[in-house]
């Protein structure tokens, strides 16, 4: 008589499942920050005022690093939670990680943005709509509700105090205004009439969600600085994400007023172009003021010993959505100053997007890296 082998069911507990995959335990969502530099990168370039030769060409490029580089995160990402869920979970309950998952959103949007801004160039109109459609999609769900979970988890989970305020905190805020920043792309490919309009307003409404909470959260920032001193020196380069959501507001306001004639009556399109100038050229103002204090206090911190970490990439994103928000200005007051201060920006992008790619690849290579 034949007889049956039944195995036993195993169930793999936790510390089993930190065997599996054990590089990915410690990525954390602040690795999405490199796709974010890297898009902001191709995007800038691509739009500033001043063309080199060749300079298309190497957006094109750079982009693709982005497009690249977000596919193998998201993979990586998926690896983690599925092989490392305790870790992940210790991530969304962590107030100095949980703030990071704002990257993500953002990393998609970027992305998407240059599938339409470069990336059309290489794989057609169509298609780039097509995947700018999705990502953008994608990207702003995640967006709005990493907008709302983020704060949500730090009032009734996270255990916050004052003096634990970083810039870091307005990575969940800034999502929306990225949607409102690059949604303007895919307004002409709209069927004229309501589609376009209603593209538009929740832009516009973005832009509110995004400005009203940065405004909330700003005073809780500043107020920490000036009350607890200096920030750790590596959380230095953290002070430039106040940039993020100036230079990305300044960049939606103008973004918007572009496609607004074609989307909205043109009483409203008149007022909305007259709103890029008197709402950006202020905020302008004030990008260049916390550009110059960030600036100050990250020489500080270097001549006191700051080494690398991957908090370095927080110089590349804000000061690319500088690049685009002057390169914006440029366009609607034709000012030639505007569009050298777009050229400057670009410059200080560069640099920053170069130093922090080149650490973190010696760092990847050298097992340093990934690090939470």
């Amino acid at each position: 008589m034949a007889t049956t082998l039944v195995r036993p069911r195993t169930h793999t507990t936790p510390a089993a499942r930190a065997h599996k995959a054990p590089a990915l335990r410690h990525l954390g969502p602040n690795w999405y920050a490199c796709v974010m530099g890297t898009a902001i990168l191709a995007n800038a370039a691509a739009t500033l005022p001043y063309q080199l030769p060749g300079q298309r060409v190497a957006c094109q490029l750079v982009w693709a690093l982005s497009a690249a580089l977000l596919a193998v995160l998201l993979t990586a990402r998926a690896g983690h939670w599925l092989h490392h869920r305790d870790q992940a979970r210790a991530h969304l309950l962590d107030p100095a990680v949980a703030p990071f998952y704002g990257c993500l959103a953002m990393a998609i949007l970027a992305v998407g943005a240059g599938t339409l801004i470069v990336g059309k160039d290489l794989i057609g109109t169509g298609a780039a709509v097509a995947v700018d459609t999705v990502l953008f999609t994608a990207g702003t769900a995640i967006g709005l509700v990493v907008a709302v979970a983020v704060p949500y988890l730090m009032v009734v989970r996270h255990k916050v105090e004052p003096a634990m305020a970083t810039p870091v905190w307005l990575l969940p805020l800034v999502a929306p205004m990225v949607s409102a920043a690059v949604g303007p792309l895919l307004i002409p490919h709209l069927p004229a009439g309501q589609p376009r309009e209603t593209l538009l307003l929740a832009c516009y409404a973005m832009f509110g969600v995004s400005l009203l909470a940065t405004l909330l959260m700003l005073p809780l920032i500043f107020g920490r600085l000036i009350v607890g001193g200096p920030l750790p020196l590596v959380l230095t380069p953290t002070l430039f994400l106040v940039l993020g959501p100036l230079g990305q507001s300044t960049t939606a306001v103008n973004q918007l007023a572009d496609v607004a004639p074609g989307a909205i009556d043109g009483t409203y399109a008149g007022a909305l172009d007259a709103f890029a100038i008197v709402y950006g050229v202020p905020v302008m103002g004030f990008a260049l003021l916390w550009l110059a204090l960030a600036a100050a206090m990250l020489v500080r911190a270097a001549r006191g010993g700051m080494g690398f970490a991957m908090t370095w990439w927080a110089l590349t994103f804000p000061l690319g959505t500088c690049v685009t928000g002057a390169a914006g200005l440029a366009h609607h007051t034709g000012l030639t100053a505007f569009a050298w201060l777009a050229t400057a920006f670009l410059l200080a992008l560069l640099t920053a997007w170069l130093l922090a790619a080149a650490h973190t690849v010696r760092g990847v290579l050298s097992g340093r890296l990934p690090v939470r």
